[in-house]
């Protein structure tokens, strides 16, 4: 049995990366971690090229990425959330998957779940609830396919503008808008998906049950 994960995050060793390696350890099975700012995919184009040939048009690393899909048992989708929802290659990726869905309904029935970053605390009321907004695109489209969500994991993570040389003279710091005017990189915890136990206990669980799905198939 293959379990596949996909990450969407381009930052090199990111904690969307390793909460994903972590799920998929915890299948227990044959695994394969991809991450696609290694590779080429455009959004889909909707031209339905692909309805006779259950295969896109757009020659890029897609149609590799597709076929890996199609021959897993079960997938795994890990994204960020700039600007508070799904970030666009993941987005892109999950678009490019509808060639799997004409006529064979190749991933109906597989188990799936989703793993998302955001920079956003949960219960902030004066802010859009990216986490949410990011797990949902991931669930939606796995219910839309006809698969079986086996679970979310939701990670606290860090915005860019920690970093940033000019945050302190930025208007539009985003790390006033989410902790107070009187925040400053100082003084914001940076997160790390280690340090977060309800995230890595959620994220072995996740392994756990898609692992136990796959068995009782067999």
């Amino acid at each position: 049995m293959k379990v596949l994960g996909i990450s969407g995050s381009p930052v090199k060793g990111s904690n969307t990366d390793r909460a994903l390696k972590v799920a998929l350890k915890a299948t227990g099975m044959d695994t394969e971690f991809i991450k696609l700012s290694d590779y080429k995919v455009e959004p889909c184009r909707a031209c339905k090229g692909c309805i006779e040939t259950n295969r896109c048009v757009i020659e890029d690393d897609g149609i590799m990425l597709a076929e890996k899909v199609r021959v897993s048992d079960a997938l795994i989708i890990a994204g960020t959330t700039p600007y508070s929802s799904l970030d666009g290659r993941t987005k892109a990726f999950m678009e490019r998957l509808y060639p799997l869905r004409h006529r064979y309904g190749y991933l109906a029935g597989k188990p799936g779940g989703a793993i998302v970053t955001c920079a956003v605390p949960e219960g902030n009321a004066m802010l859009p609830p990216a986490c949410d907004n990011g797990l949902d695109a991931i669930r939606f489209f796995m219910m839309e396919e006809g698969m079986t969500f086996a679970g979310a994991v939701k990670i606290l993570g860090n915005i860019p503008c920690m970093w940033c040389e000019f945050e302190d003279r930025c208007r539009m710091s985003a790390v006033r808008m989410i902790f107070g005017p009187n925040a400053t990189p100082e003084t914001v915890e940076v997160h790390r998906f280690e340090a977060q136990p309800r995230a890595m206990e959620t994220a072995k669980k996740l392994g756990n049950t898609i692992a136990g799905f796959l068995r009782s198939k067999n």
